[in-house]
């Protein structure tokens, strides 16, 4: 479409080298594709919790092994090795800092699974090191990044996987195929929602950072804080400096189905309404907000995120709904579903293995098609599900989202290049601050 052609030829555009956390990686050329009998030696760069899942459909692939566990945290190490040795039956090799990883030419591909502001510097210096990147979402922590690392992808030639993982669910690809093709008419609106009921994180208190816990490479690109026991291992999401909220944290999954369903990229215009109106607690986004995006052609997608308080009557944790002019489809990480007008069910295709939707780790077949899609992308040059180039436009919705609640409630978008028009406030969410000898640049 016009408007992807444009986002991707504006950020395709780069210069010589990155120069990331002190450390140089000169460009490596564009060779990418590896023979069919060769073996993909991958890192594992955060190895926490959603790590397990990606590394169960690493260790499904027949051609691939894990060189690498690397994470700041020497506790959570000591754990994932114990996990590794019972699960997948060897323990690969131990590392705390990533940049020591991706200087072992021996390693391919990283997966990067750490929290959201490591996603795009790790992503981009992987790049620059010549590795391939299976990034999960989001792709980044602002909308700056975003564009920076669709930009090295571009430059230096390398295969770039988000993990929105439900782009790899044959029944959504099924549903997405036959709405293109007509099933439900002329489509018009995706409707995209995720329901929960998070705790209170509390008030943090300021502690000694644990001796296992290198906390000063955890902040990395971020601004320093001092350390509280609110924030590590999972919290953090919730705090600016680190995480993007629940419109990153799951409605990345369901807005991309919705815009992957519609046809559509960028909005021209988009309002978000909301709050945070549960606990009176250190988190820092709205635990409750709906998003509309407006396109062209009178399309629209809605994003109701309910992170603390679930959605009543009961609804499933989280889900996509398209709505067309002759019907209806549904479309989860473990089903589709067909109803005309009358809300009567016509058709259902189910996942042959079902997924889980709402715990933190997310693991399942989906996750483990994604990963042999990525490394098929790799050794066999398949297309990828779900490109950098593509993944970035469903993330720029996400951070839009998260700019009209902070500075709308309604804006107004420059659809060929994701810019907000006429509106200061707005566009200063466009970067963050960065540590200094810590900001990504190309």
């Amino acid at each position: 479409m016009t408007t992807r052609r444009n986002f991707i030829r504006k950020a395709a555009l780069g210069s010589a080298g990155v120069t990331f956390g002190n450390l140089i990686f000169p460009e490596m050329g564009y060779a990418n594709i590896l023979g069919s009998n060769d073996n993909i030696n991958v890192a594992i760069i955060g190895v926490r919790s959603r790590a397990k899942a990606l590394i169960e459909g690493i260790h499904e692939y027949p051609d691939a092994k894990i060189l690498y566990s690397c994470d700041v945290d020497g506790k959570i190490l000591e754990y994932h090795n114990e996990w590794c040795q019972k699960n997948i039956g060897y323990i690969p090799k131990n590392e705390k800092d990533f940049r020591k990883v991706l200087e072992d030419k021996d390693v391919d591909a990283v997966f990067i699974a750490t929290p959201d502001h490591w996603h795009a510097p790790i992503a981009i210096a992987a790049l620059q090191a010549g590795k391939h990147v299976y990034v999960e979402k989001p792709c980044s922590h602002n909308p700056y990044e975003n564009e920076l690392l669709v930009q090295a992808q571009k430059q230096y030639g390398k295969k770039v996987q988000m993990g929105n993982h439900q782009r790899s669910a044959s029944t959504s690809q099924l549903g997405v195929k036959e709405i293109q093709e007509g099933i439900i008419g002329d489509v018009y609106k995706g409707e995209a929602y995720y329901s929960n009921n998070r705790d209170s994180i509390g008030k943090g208190n300021i502690i000694e950072v644990p001796k296992t816990f290198d906390w000063e490479m955890w902040q990395g690109p971020a601004p320093r804080e001092a350390y509280k026991d609110n924030i590590h291992p999972y919290n953090w999401h919730w705090f600016r400096k680190w995480g993007t909220g629940e419109v990153h944290n799951n409605g990345t999954h369901e807005i991309d189905i919705c815009r992957w369903a519609l046809g559509v990229d960028l909005p021209k215009n988009v309002s978000s309404y909301g709050g945070k109106y549960t606990y009176e607690d250190d988190w820092e986004f709205a635990d409750n907000q709906e998003v509309t995006y407006g396109f062209e052609d009178d399309k629209y997608i809605t994003w109701t995120g309910h992170s603390r308080g679930k959605i009543v009557p009961e609804q499933p944790g989280r889900g996509a709904t398209i709505y067309g002019s002759k019907g209806i489809i549904t479309l989860s990480r473990n089903d589709y579903k067909l109803y005309d007008l009358d809300g009567n069910l016509i058709k259902e295709k189910k996942e042959e293995s079902q997924e889980a939707t709402i715990d933190t780790q997310g693991g399942g077949s989906l996750t483990a098609t994604h990963v042999a899609n990525f490394f098929n992308s790799i050794r066999k040059d398949e297309k990828l599900n779900s490109p950098i180039n593509d993944a970035a436009i469903t993330t720029m919705l996400c951070h839009l989202g998260n700019i009209a609640q902070d500075a709308g409630p309604y804006i107004k978008i420059d659809s060929s290049s994701g810019k907000i028009v006429d509106n200061a406030e707005a566009m200063s969410y466009w970067k963050r601050e960065y540590a200094e000898g810590w900001e990504p640049k190309l």
